[in-house]
């Protein structure tokens, strides 16, 4: 499988990065943290790319990548990925849904900055409402900078039929995309990890010239390199339409789960107590990293689902 980008993807890579670095600093994140219409001049920039959706999956993937990688608030990953994957329309909006049979929706991504919400009940089914016409309940989450919320299925609530193959796919594309904006967030950290590790300095050297530095920058560096692969390999797969896509899009967000905790990991014990103030932008990343691994199901659960797919229990 030839990983090499083309033309047309450098340029939406680049084009990504560029806007982002002019339209997202982490000055931005900050005051959408206190404030969420912070964020509103930004989200009329990425709206322009909400069409990424629709598209290949790859590309979504680059765009989402430079996302992570700048902490961009608001709907643009629950718009491309989860809605735009049902198939109902265009955003912004979020899906809805639980396993589990409940009047109340848990942990419903961004629910305050979009226009539609898609309830999916059993059945499947799934329902559009209205954002305006629905009681959000705001959850406690590590990263504030994206916020979850209970949200009550309306008692009168009817829906449409729901191909199971259409919600699997919308699941494991979302799956893919999420790893995708985690591989952004945790290459940012080992950038931020390996500048400090050249600047700082103990016993007059920097301390990046000590081996047990160097051990933990090699690490980051390799497991961003294997989660890299696999979330663009499982990403091709599913433009592909590859069998393979159903364990890979589970090895892509395990993949990235594993990247984002280790950089986010050794990233703090290497910048030390500076590390751990509110001042210092780098927790923000690793609330970020923590919060994405434990979105849409952690590394564990995805390896029991992998594990569930390489040995099918017998009838």
């Amino acid at each position: 499988m030839d990983f090499t980008l083309t033309d047309d993807q450098h340029l939406l890579r680049d084009t990504a990065r560029n806007l982002l670095a002019k339209e997202c600093p982490v000055a931005l994140v900050r005051a959408h943290i206190d404030d969420r219409s912070a964020a509103d001049p930004l989200w009329k920039h990425l709206a322009e790319w909400t069409e990424l959706g629709d598209g290949p999956l790859v590309g979504l993937c680059l765009f989402l990548e430079e996302t992570g990688a700048a902490l961009a608030p608001g709907p643009f990953l629950v718009t491309t990925a989860m809605f735009a994957g049902l198939g109902i329309g265009p955003g912004p909006g979020t899906v809805a849904l639980s396993p589990d049979v409940a009047p109340v929706m848990p942990f419903v991504l961004d629910a305050d900055l979009v226009e539609r919400v898609a309830f999916v009940l059993p059945g499947p089914v799934v329902a559009v409402c209205d954002r305006d016409g629905l009681y959000l309940r705001p959850v406690a989450a590590l990263d504030p900078s994206r916020r979850l919320f209970e949200v009550p299925v309306p008692a009168d609530t009817r829906g449409e039929p729901l191909d199971p193959a259409v919600l699997q796919a919308m699941l494991e594309r979302t799956y893919v995309a999420l790893a995708a904006e985690m591989l952004g967030t945790a290459r940012r950290l080992f950038e931020m990890t390996l500048a400090y590790a050249k600047q700082r300095e103990q016993f007059d050297h920097p301390i990046g010239s000590f081996q047990a530095i160097q051990h933990k920058l090699a690490n980051m560096a390799l497991v961003l390199e294997r989660a890299w692969s696999a979330v663009y390999y499982a990403a091709m797969t599913i433009d592909a339409g590859d069998p393979e896509r159903h364990r890979a899009a589970h090895v892509a967000k395990a993949s990235a789960g594993e990247a984002a905790k280790l950089c986010a990991k050794d990233g703090i014990q290497i910048h030390g107590g500076i590390g751990f103030t509110w001042e210092h932008d780098l927790h923000l990343y690793i609330r970020r990293a923590y919060g994405d691994e434990h979105l849409l199901g952690t590394s564990a659960w995805h390896h029991d689902r992998l594990g569930d797919l390489l040995m099918p229990t017998a009838p």
